[in-house]
């Protein structure tokens, strides 16, 4: 899915394009991706867009008349700009939105339409979208610290918690953590102000180092690589692959459809976190450390 560094290059890339532009035609292919019936999604075509902002996850285009697009890209859902007169890619096509100079695509690869489109009006009705997860760019350590400590979940949770914090999902909050040697697992009632302290700093920087790395990336261009997994990354995506930081194979928990990084030796102390479907197989041959797997 992706998240802030992501959502934050496309709102940049889709801003310099259509802003102080009206529509100039909307086409909605699969009918599924728009979850709401009033204002008719017609109603955006011949009105300016004033600003593209990001709201977590998603990315809101305001237009005139006080109308909000909401657009959620969840899992498989991406952004391609069109030159005018190109065609869009037939069997993945959501949604077109057509501009003077080029087309806006809504696409989604699979068979799981998760994707969704919004038209709302209004600022109350804009706001029902907001979980009300705290920015990691606007939260002081202390308000940081407060709302993760508000509640008593694992690290991997209160990172991914959209209630907790804005635009942080599975593969950047394993970055996060990595950077901030915390295990996954740790619970945030247990966490000192030194760890508190580098959790805040390493979501900062890792956040704004990604946004910066896949900004320089997409130069002039429309982002056009936009993953969950890149070969740059420490530890998401790199089960088995040496950590950058001290070489130790990075090892993984599976639960579901979702899979957690982390390196034993630099975050756990060495220790192994228990896999629920392996280390219910293993049982007591299930290795304890980072060493036992040597």
């Amino acid at each position: 899915m992706p998240e802030f560094p992501d959502v934050e290059v496309y709102r940049t890339a889709l801003a310099a394009r259509v802003v102080g532009k009206p529509f100039a035609g909307v086409a909605i292919v699969h009918p599924f991706v728009l979850r709401t019936a009033v204002p008719p999604i017609d109603t955006v075509s011949g009105r300016n867009v004033l600003a593209v902002r990001r709201l977590g996850k998603r990315i809101v285009i305001d237009v005139d008349g006080g109308l909000h697009l909401v657009i959620h890209l969840m899992i498989a859902g991406r952004l391609r700009w069109l030159d005018k007169g190109a065609k869009a890619p037939a069997r993945i096509t959501l949604a077109r939105f057509d501009f003077a100079d080029g087309t806006l695509v809504l696409t989604e690869a699979g068979s799981k339409r998760r994707a969704s489109l919004h038209l709302v009006q209004g600022a109350d009705a804009l706001a029902a979208f907001d979980l009300g997860g705290l920015d990691v760019f606007d939260a002081t350590p202390a308000e940081f610290r407060a709302r993760l400590a508000s509640e008593n979940h694992t690290l991997k949770r209160a990172l991914t918690d959209p209630r907790m914090l804005s635009g942080i999902g599975n593969a950047y909050s394993d970055e996060i953590l990595h950077r901030a040697r915390l295990s996954p697992l740790a619970m945030t009632s247990k966490l000192d102000d030194g760890e508190f302290a580098r959790l805040h700093d390493a979501a900062r920087a890792v956040l704004d180092e990604w946004r910066i790395r896949l900004a320089n990336e997409a130069g002039d261009g429309f982002p056009q690589k936009v993953t969950a997994f890149h070969a740059q990354m420490a530890v998401h995506g790199k089960f088995g692959q040496p950590c950058p930081a001290c070489g130790s194979p990075v090892q993984r928990i599976v639960h579901a459809e979702n899979e957690c990084n982390y390196c034993a030796r630099c975050q756990t102390g060495g220790r192994l976190l228990a896999d629920r479907a392996l280390s219910r197989l293993l049982h007591k041959s299930w290795p304890r450390s980072i060493d036992e797997l040597g």
